[in-house]
């Protein structure tokens, strides 16, 4: 059973803290995942000592998104509870105000993508997968997260990450937006953390209330409107085709032994 302390660790070397997703099946999102990363955001928020944060993962994969084979046994009432926290967790992770680098050591898939789209800057290892898959199996993207997309991706490529749910390495997802730069896994942490420097030499506050101004239209719009709109994606996510394509993976992952 995952503990809250288990499925998210917190580090600090000097200034920068590390939160790296440690949960076992590559890192999917549940509750418990959900609540560590809430947590830890709000310690290293209020810690004055950190100027900035590392987005980083052990495994092979950075995140493969939500965790289907837990959250397809929640009935509507249980899955409404956990969309609403993790759409807070990805609104925490948004608007945190101290800079954010994403190290997308593997792929980072669905839920795994919208993480990485809420940091400052992402950083993908070669030839690892990112991107958005959820009208594939049959889930509209969240209303807050079609926003953050919306605002991080080219507008030519919206169509190819959002409604095809493609997925990119490599330059093509630096075309797409989804990620900033590539590293090769040699070093790849330590350049990640060279990029985070980068960002923690700026002036804090004033680093802080820039980011505040550029993500405020998007904020507003997921604050405005997110909760009224949860119904249509539970809509989705009960549908029988979906249920039915969901059941499917399940089985499939089941037989892998994952």
């Amino acid at each position: 059973m995952d503990t809250t302390r288990s499925a998210v660790t917190l580090t600090k070397d000097g200034d920068a803290a590390i939160l790296r997703l440690t949960r076992d099946h590559g890192n999917a999102i549940n509750d418990a995942l959900v609540e560590a990363l809430l947590a830890a955001l709000a310690e290293v928020e209020a810690d004055p000592g950190v100027r900035g944060v590392l987005l980083a993962s052990t495994g092979k994969i950075f995140c493969p998104g939500l965790d289907l084979k837990e959250l397809i046994l929640l009935d509507r009432p249980g899955m409404e509870r956990f969309m609403h926290r993790f759409s807070s967790a990805v609104l925490a992770l948004y608007t945190f105000p101290k800079p954010v680098v994403a190290a997308m050591h593997g792929h980072a898939l669905a839920g795994g993508c919208v993480l990485g789209l809420c940091a400052d800057w992402r950083v993908l290892r070669r030839g690892a997968l990112v991107g958005l898959n959820e009208v594939k199996v049959g889930v509209p993207l969240p209303f807050g997260v079609s926003h953050i997309v919306r605002d991080a991706v080219p507008r030519h490529e919206v169509a190819a990450v959002a409604l095809l749910g493609r997925n990119f390495s490599d330059e093509a997802a630096i075309a797409a937006g989804l990620a900033h730069e590539l590293w090769d896994a040699d070093g790849f942490e330590a350049h990640c953390r060279e990029r985070l420097a980068e960002f923690t030499s700026k002036d804090g506050p004033a680093l802080s209330v820039t980011k505040r101004y550029l993500r405020s239209p998007v904020v507003e719009r997921i604050r405005a409107h997110n909760r009224l709109l949860m119904p249509e994606w539970l809509d989705g996510w009960f549908s029988p085709d979906t249920r039915a394509r969901i059941k499917a993976i399940v089985e499939e992952l089941k037989g892998k032994g994952k």
